[in-house]
C-alpha cells in the first residue's frame, strides 16, 4: 500500500484537515515527487469553496509544486531519482489526441488537473505523468519558483502563442498575484509596459516590477488618454471593468487577452473590433514545453514572484491570509516546517 499525507478539503468551505490517503501502486508512466515547496493560488481557494462547481471531495489542493523525484514508473521517461522538478495545474493528459500530438497538451479534453479528483501539493508527495513533471533550471530560486508553474506560465503564454515582439507596448490590468508577474515578464521580454491598478499605493511597486507607466484603472480620463496605443492588453483581474474603455486602449491589430477568471460576461462591441481589426482572446496555462521555456526565461532574467512564506502546517492561516486580500503577492508553503 502506498500513501500520501496532506492537507485535504473534505467539503466546500471547511478548513483543511491533515489526512492520509491510500493511492495504490505507482502507474507505469507516473512519477512520484517529494514536495519541498508548494505555492498557493487563488484557484486553490476557488476549488476548496467549489466556486466553479467541479470540485470532487475529498482532495488535497496545491498545484504549484517544487520537489524531488523519489520514484519512477516502469515507462516514465527523461527523469531520474533525485531530480528537481515542478508540477503545475495539469498532472496528466492522454498523449494521443490531436492536441497532445501537436504540442498543446494543456488543451487535451482528457487532461487531469493536479487538484480536484487528484491529490495536489499541500502534501508530503504528489504524483503526475512524467511529461508534466518539468525539470527545473539549475540556477532558479526554488523558494519562489512554485507560482511560476501556474501564474507565471499563464501570463507568459500569450507572448509565446501570439509572437509578441520586444517592441510591443503591453498593458497589464491588475497588479496582484498574476499581474505583478505579468509586469515582470513583459519588462523582461523587452516591451514597454503600462500597469493598470485601482490601488494608488501600488504605483511605485508596479514601477519596481518593471512598469514604465502606471494608470489608475478606475480613472476614465487617464484611460482615454492612452487610447489606441497598446499592442497587447493582458487582463489579470477577476472583477468587472470598464471593458469598452479598455478595448479602446488597443492600437490597430491590438489584442485584449484575458487570463483572470472573470465570472461575469465581458461585453464586446463588434464595431470596436471591426474598425481597427482588434482581437479578444484568452488562454489557460501551457504545455510542458511552454512551461520549460518559461522557467528558462525566468531563470535567465532572474524573474521571481514576490512571495510570502508559510510553513505547510499553517496552511489554513495562509489560505485565510490570501482570502482576506493580504497576500503580497503570492504565498508559498514550505514542507517539513
Amino acid at each position: 500500500m502506498s500513501t500520501i499525507k496532506g492537507w485535504a478539503a473534505n467539503a466546500a468551505g471547511q478548513p483543511l484537515a491533515l489526512t492520509t490517503f491510500d493511492v495504490g501502486a505507482l502507474g507505469a508512466e507516473e512519477v512520484e515527487v517529494a514536495v519541498d515547496y508548494c505555492g498557493i493560488c487563488h484557484s486553490d481557494l476557488s476549488m476548496i469553496h467549489n466556486e466553479w462547481g467541479n470540485a470532487r471531495y475529498p482532495f488535497i489542493p496545491g498545484h504549484e509544486v517544487i520537489g524531488r523525484v523519489t520514484a519512477l514508473g516502469a515507462q516514465a521517461k527523461g527523469l531520474s531519482i533525485g531530480q528537481r522538478v515542478g508540477i503545475g495545474w495539469t498532472a496528466e493528459s492522454c498523449m494521443h489526441c490531436c492536441q497532445c500530438l501537436s504540442g498543446d497538451q494543456n488543451l487535451c479534453a482528457s487532461s487531469v488537473a493536479t487538484i480536484g479528483g487528484h491529490h495536489g501539493g499541500f502534501a508530503d508527495k504528489v504524483r503526475a505523468h512524467w511529461a508534466w513533471a518539468v525539470p527545473l533550471p539549475e540556477d532558479i530560486d526554488l523558494t519562489s519558483a512554485g507560482p511560476l508553474l501556474c501564474g507565471g506560465i499563464t501570463v507568459l503564454k500569450p507572448f509565446l502563442a501570439y509572437d509578441i515582439k520586444p517592441t510591443a507596448r503591453v498593458g497589464v490590468v491588475g497588479i496582484g498575484g498574476l499581474g505583478h508577474m505579468a509586469v515582470k515578464f513583459a519588462a523582461g521580454w523587452g516591451c514597454e509596459v503600462t500597469a493598470f491598478t485601482s490601488t494608488a499605493a501600488k504605483a511605485d511597486e508596479a514601477r519596481s516590477f518593471g512598469a514604465h507607466h502606471v494608470v489608475a484603472s478606475r480613472d476614465a480620463a487617464a484611460i482615454k488618454a492612452i487610447a489606441g496605443s497598446l499592442d497587447l492588453l493582458l487582463v489579470t483581474v477577476n472583477v468587472p471593468m470598464d471593458w469598452s474603455a479598455l478595448l479602446n486602449t488597443l492600437a490597430p491589430k491590438g489584442r485584449m487577452h484575458v487570463v483572470g477568471a472573470v465570472l461575469e460576461p465581458i461585453p464586446v462591441p463588434a464595431f470596436s473590433l471591426i474598425g481597427r481589426q482588434r482581437e479578444v482572446s484568452g488562454s489557460p496555462t501551457g504545455s510542458p514545453v511552454d512551461i520549460a521555456r518559461m522557467l528558462d526565461f525566468a531563470a535567465r532574467h532572474d524573474i521571481r514572484p514576490q512571495v510570502e512564506m508559510f510553513p505547510m502546517s499553517k496552511v489554513n492561516e495562509a489560505l485565510a491570509h490570501l482570502e482576506a486580500g493580504k497576500a503580497r503577492y503570492r504565498i508559498v508553503l514550505e514542507a517539513g516546517s
